[in-house]
């Protein structure tokens, strides 16, 4: 009910608390035409304005920005967040896999642990879908060999790497 929850942002108040704009870019996201656009883009111009600094309230926003395949702008807002955490290095990872660039996932990842992020599951699980649009098997083994044991009973992770090394297998078949 995505065009509801626009219906009722544009009838309230002019300045909506933060719950409300992370409402409003989740129901952009999911609903990605015009309206959408229109809408997500003025409310993110809003707060960009009002020097929003809520990481949950940026990050959705960056979720939206990924879904309307507009990455050069979540790029530019993903840096401008002072302190990145887990959640918005996995929306930016997510997003990147949307829009068919899992090297930028990748390379993300490596910057994530470079600033001493501690991955988790999800994290590991963007990654591995990242390797499986590489379909490269020394890059998958790589990335493999990065995951901490105890997530190998981790059901996310365990979907993920059949996908994974069905991916990388069946490119390679096409190969030969």
């Amino acid at each position: 009910m995505s065009d509801k929850a626009l219906d009722l942002f544009e009838q309230i108040s002019p300045d909506p608390d933060n719950v409300i704009y992370i409402v409003i870019f989740n129901a952009c996201a999911q609903l990605k035409n015009d309206r959408a656009k229109k809408v997500g883009k003025k409310v993110l111009d809003q707060i960009l304005n009002k020097s929003v600094t809520n990481n949950v309230v940026l990050t959705s926003a960056i979720h939206m920005l990924m879904n309307f395949g507009d990455v050069k702008s979540a790029e530019q807002l993903f840096e401008s967040i002072k302190k990145n955490n887990v959640v918005s290095y996995g929306v930016m990872m997510k997003g990147y896999n949307l829009n068919n660039n899992p090297l930028k996932c990748s390379k993300l990842f490596e910057k994530m642990k470079k600033q001493d992020i501690i991955p988790d599951e999800i994290t590991f699980s963007l990654l591995i879908n990242a390797c499986s649009q590489f379909s490269m098997l020394s890059r998958c083994q790589s990335i493999v060999a990065q995951i901490p044991s105890y997530l190998y009973n981790n059901q996310l992770i365990c979907n993920a790497l059949i996908d994974m090394w069905v991916s990388v297998d069946y490119y390679k078949c096409l190969s030969i």
